[in-house]
């Protein structure tokens, strides 16, 4: 079989640029390569392209500033996702496109799985579900949580700051999820292709649900540093977007992927 043509959007960002470098693709685009809110440009890139396997990493993921701006969340998390189908689909191409645990409302007693019903409870997460409800034809929807990476802004890295000018830090304990690291869900996502299982929705994580209290806690042991968590209740820090408090992913479907712990200890060696 011909190798795949591959394109990558949203190729500099944190998950973009692990799977830049796990899946080696044809073109990786960032967003002066490609505008995705610009439907005439996705149509005409991705014609003259003609990609087998189209991954779209390209996000609005300020989960608060989408709260101020929800036609911007909307238009690239939503609306731009039914150009990226058009275009696939046009070119008879295999979109992957992920999204997010918080398209969930977080009541539920357990882990989310790929079919359970969804109903966010902040615009990130109505933006989203509005992206995979654009989803139709030859597609892969991967939903992860809590991602970080080396090539982008993330939690871990935050905690490590903090710990550099605290000796007690103060992290909310009633947030429940699984960190996700963007090198090991490039990985399963590279499998995923190559395996091709049937078209639909994939959930993504690495195994071990958690707090946000409890995982910095563990950052700081694995990295031998001594501060302080304090846990506090989400009600003590207010957020203009609210949070779902479990928003746990079940993966029922692939090979689950190595524990929080594990990618956690790789990652900050």
């Amino acid at each position: 079989m011909a190798e795949r043509k591959i394109l990558i959007i949203g190729a500099n960002g944190m998950l973009g640029s692990d799977l830049n470098l796990v899946l080696s693709p044809k073109w990786a685009f960032g967003h002066s390569d490609l505008d995705i809110t610009n439907r005439q440009e996705v149509m005409g890139k991705i014609s003259a392209l003609k990609p087998d396997v189209i991954i779209n990493c390209a996000a609005f993921t300020n989960v608060d500033g989408a709260e101020d701006d929800p036609e911007g969340a909307f238009l690239v998390n939503g609306e731009a996702v039914s150009y990226l189908v058009e275009a696939a689909k046009n070119v008879d191409a295999v979109l992957v496109h992920f999204s997010t645990d918080y398209v969930f409302d977080g009541k539920k007693d357990g882990e989310y799985e790929e079919d359970d019903f969804t109903g966010p409870i902040n615009v990130y997460g109505k933006s989203k579900l509005r992206g995979e409800q654009y989803l139709s034809g030859k597609y892969y929807l991967i939903r992860t949580s809590w991602l970080y990476g080396k090539n982008g802004h993330n939690f871990v890295d935050t905690m490590l700051e903090l710990a550099g000018k605290y000796d007690e830090i103060r992290v909310v304990n009633d947030q429940i999820g699984k960190p996700t690291w963007t090198l090991d869900l490039a990985e399963a996502t590279a499998k995923l292709l190559s395996d091709m299982p049937p078209y639909g929705a994939y959930h993504l994580a690495n195994e071990g649900a958690l707090s946000w209290h409890d995982f910095t806690r563990e950052i700081f042991q694995i990295a031998g540093l001594d501060v302080k968590v304090t846990p506090v209740a989400t009600g003590e820090f207010p957020r203009p977007a609210k949070r779902p408090m479990n928003s746990a992913l079940k993966n029922t479907k692939r090979p689950k992927l190595r524990s929080v712990s594990s990618a956690l200890k790789q990652y900050l060696s």
